[in-house]
């Protein structure tokens, strides 16, 4: 079992930045780290997923320049830097967790074994 707990969601005006972080309780290079994000009315889409190395990153095209997902296997914990955000960009923000994911599935939220509770992102025009 995998509990992943989100932090650094906040409200930021348009072209800001935020650094969001996900904390695993066990060892988590075990596992495929991905970022998902869920606005209201929306389905829950795939923004960004890491290899267990951190060698292999992917991104959704609609953040691919801005977001930059990262990891620290040492702490246990995930990372996703934004920048230049835009009012698209808001929706709650999730951590997910991943053993035996093969990457051409990596938006699919159904292969996620686990999944943190989310933080809100707030970006403002």
């Amino acid at each position: 079992q995998v509990q992943l707990v989100e932090s650094g969601g906040g409200s930021v005006q348009a072209g800001g930045s935020l650094r969001l972080s996900c904390a695993a309780s066990t060892y988590s290079p075990r596992y495929t780290m991905a970022w998902f994000r869920q606005a209201p009315g929306q389905e829950r889409e795939g923004v960004a997923a890491i290899t267990i190395s951190g060698v292999s990153t992917l991104y959704a095209d609609s953040v691919k320049g801005r977001f930059t997902i990262s990891r620290d296997n040492g702490k246990n914990t995930l990372y996703l830097q934004m920048n230049g955000l835009k009012p698209e960009d808001t929706g709650v923000y999730y951590c997910a967790a991943s053993s035996g994911l093969l990457l051409s599935s990596w938006r699919d939220p159904l292969k996620y074994n686990y999944w943190g509770q989310g933080t809100q992102v707030t970006v403002s025009s």
